[in-house]
């Protein structure tokens, strides 16, 4: 064989070569078995929820929009955001402990904030918000004692302990409700009415135990208030 024919030859087993490697390369077809982990999709997938972030800045909360996440089992976190702060009449206060919530209910948690605890903490209290405590949001779980999902599954939930106020004070749940001053007896009683006005459901310390020592707020529900 001459020189030629040595080059062609040596040419033809590269390109082979290349050919082969490249099927490593092909995407794998597509599985229909269920995702172990989220699957993330794009912020905001529809104008509702879009319009949603634009009306929660607009209020003046601070916030970070989250990717949708699919966890299956009946949990996920779709149009969520994280809460930095809420805006009050006066000053904005802060969050703690606070997970990842949807829009809608972070809404109506900075209507309630405002409106609701803030003008509440001043009028009966003699001093503004400065932050809410926060037991959390998204958790994957049950009901407790059912097979149906909670609220918090969908991250459409909120467990609210305490209330600080600027002065320093810090007005628990579990220790203002009934060993508190009448002041902030009163105080707790009067911001659990104004979430039951702006919530689907309200749970506190008169439903049962397990809610002694917090407030929970629910997006959704059929307007039931304990």
């Amino acid at each position: 064989m001459g020189k030629k024919g040595v080059m062609k030859r040596l040419a033809a087993l590269f390109l082979i070569a290349l050919m082969t490697a490249g099927c490593g390369a092909v995407p794998a077809k597509r599985s229909d078995a269920p995702l172990r982990g989220p699957a993330t999709t794009a912020i905001a997938p529809n104008p509702q929820a879009r319009q949603c972030l634009a009306q929660l800045g607009q209020d003046g909360s601070r916030f970070t929009a989250l990717p949708d996440k699919y966890y299956g089992a009946g949990c996920s976190q779709l149009n969520t955001v994280n809460l930095n702060a809420l805006q009050g009449d006066g000053a904005q206060f802060s969050l703690t402990n606070i997970g990842p919530v949807t829009c809608p209910t972070a809404s109506i948690l900075a209507g309630w904030a405002r409106y609701g605890v803030d003008r509440a903490a001043r009028q009966l209290l003699g001093s503004p918000l400065q932050r809410i405590e926060t037991m959390g949001s998204y958790a994957c779980r049950n009901v407790a004692g059912s097979g149906r999902r909670s609220a918090h599954a969908s991250a459409q939930a909120i467990d609210v302990a305490a209330f600080i106020l600027a002065d320093g004070r810090r007005i628990s749940v579990l220790d203002g409700w009934t060993g508190g001053s009448d002041a902030e007896r009163e105080f707790l009683r009067t911001v659990h009415a104004s979430a039951c006005k702006r919530f689907g459901t309200v749970l506190g310390p008169a439903y049962n135990a397990a809610h002694r020592n917090h407030l929970h707020l629910e997006e959704g529900g059929n307007s039931f208030c304990r």
